[in-house]
């Protein structure tokens, strides 16, 4: 890939990634602020602040944002994350200048009108409903508040009802003019596109981002002694279960090798568990693995849905599998599927323009510099069966497991005798 890199007088930072043989741009606006930026009264308010701006802006109503994208056959839409917020949206090459003029309008000067404030809350809390509607959600918010308790990481997105009622709209406009700074603020296109034209628009449209210090969170504590457990009670057809460790940041090289674990033990249907779990003994429909890294902290999850009668038998399996790859290295070939599916997955999500867009957003953001997908696939290369192992054996520890549980539950103390890695 021709990844460009510039940076702007102002601090801001522009890079493209080109892709001449595309029809489609994707322009993201990324900025270094989340959830785990927030102080715990205004839980949720990165999140707010990302609907607010599609709310509507000096020059166009909410109505007209959107129809100046999806006018003209386009795609706009927004996310929050633990430490970045992403306004992106995707076109036909030929309307770089009309995303990105709508994209900037949104950034820059958003209204956030009192009545505006009031709706969106209302909306927000219905979509906090929603997400506790679907255990399976609600299960990976409960682990996450055990893996990392009393700090932001544990922390919802989207808050809680308590912290959205808080929330006014005087916080909203002070925490955007605190946070949205121009040394934290990426412009990210990927596709076809010139650097040069994307940097020039750029510079005409964002010359206005104040300058202030980068936003800082509070770092992550990892400390266990014993399993931490989180059990909710409640009448649903399946229990959904949720099991991490804590592993590293985003920035350690044995990320590359916890990859490859989860791959080998969860990520696809050759995988281990889910072998074992669903095509073996039919425990579960679905049994998957995922790793999660940040700046300074990273888990690795375990997750499942399964009729609670065979809760007892899914955990011993799930634990015994975690055991054996611990105690014995995988074979060369299954290694050897491991890495080219990582790898494949890899080259096969980078053909997006989108994809690319968020590959160079979260790179910027997170190392500094876009990554070469040529060096990630070298270092991804060079990890042993060993290192799956040895990697296993550090991370797969009963004191630092933590387990959460959305379903009927059963008593805790049955729940707690059975976690025990073998």
């Amino acid at each position: 890939m021709n990844y460009l890199i510039s940076r702007l007088e102002n601090g801001v930072t522009v890079a493209t990634a080109a892709m001449p043989h595309m029809e489609s741009v994707t322009v993201g606006i990324w900025v270094g602020v989340g959830g785990r930026h927030e102080p715990e009264s205004l839980c949720g308010i990165s999140h707010f602040i990302e609907h607010m701006v599609f709310k509507g802006t000096r020059r166009r109503t909410a109505a007209e944002i959107s129809q100046a994208v999806e006018g003209i056959g386009g795609y706009l839409n927004a996310f929050t994350s633990e430490e970045n917020t992403c306004y992106f949206a995707k076109a036909s090459h030929d309307h770089f200048d009309d995303v990105l003029d709508v994209l900037a309008d949104m950034y820059v000067e958003p209204l956030f009108a009192a009545g505006d404030v009031e709706k969106e809350r209302s909306v927000i809390k219905e979509e906090l409903a929603m997400y506790l509607d679907q255990p399976q959600h609600h299960v990976q918010e409960l682990l996450s508040a055990t893996l990392w308790p009393n700090q932001p990481l544990g922390r919802s997105l989207t808050g809680t009802l308590q912290s959205l009622d808080a929330i006014r709209r005087q916080h909203i406009v002070e925490y955007k003019r605190r946070k949205y700074i121009a040394r934290n603020t990426i412009i990210a296109a990927a596709g076809r596109c010139e650097h040069a034209r994307v940097v020039a628009s750029v510079e005409r449209l964002l010359r206005a981002i104040r300058s202030g210090p980068a936003p800082r969170f509070q770092p992550a504590r990892n400390g266990h002694s014993g399993p931490r457990i989180t059990l909710h009670k409640r009448e649903t057809e399946q229990t959904h279960l949720a099991m991490g460790f804590h592993s590293c940041s985003r920035v350690s090289p044995h990320r590359f090798k916890l990859k490859l674990l989860s791959v080998v033990l969860g990520e696809n249907m050759s995988s281990r568990l889910f072998q074992v779990i669903r095509e073996r003994h039919g425990l579960a429909y679905s049994v998957q693995t995922s790793t999660s890294y940040f700046a300074d902290s990273g888990a690795f999850i375990v997750s499942a849905g399964l009729d609670r009668k065979q809760l007892s038998k899914t955990l011993r399996l799930v634990l015994s599998e975690l055991g054996k790859i611990a105690r014995k290295p995988p074979s060369e070939s299954e290694l050897r599927r491991a890495k080219d599916y990582a790898v494949g997955q890899m080259k096969l999500s980078l053909e997006s323009t989108t994809n690319q867009m968020m590959w160079v957003g979260e790179h910027l953001l997170g190392y500094g510099e876009i990554h070469d997908p040529n060096d990630i696939i070298r270092q991804v290369e060079a990890v042993t069966a060993e290192d799956l192992s040895r990697e296993a054996r550090a991370l797969f520890q009963e004191r630092d497991l933590s387990f959460a549980l959305v379903g009927p539950i059963e008593e805790r103390k049955t729940v707690e005798s059975l976690l025990r890695i073998p």
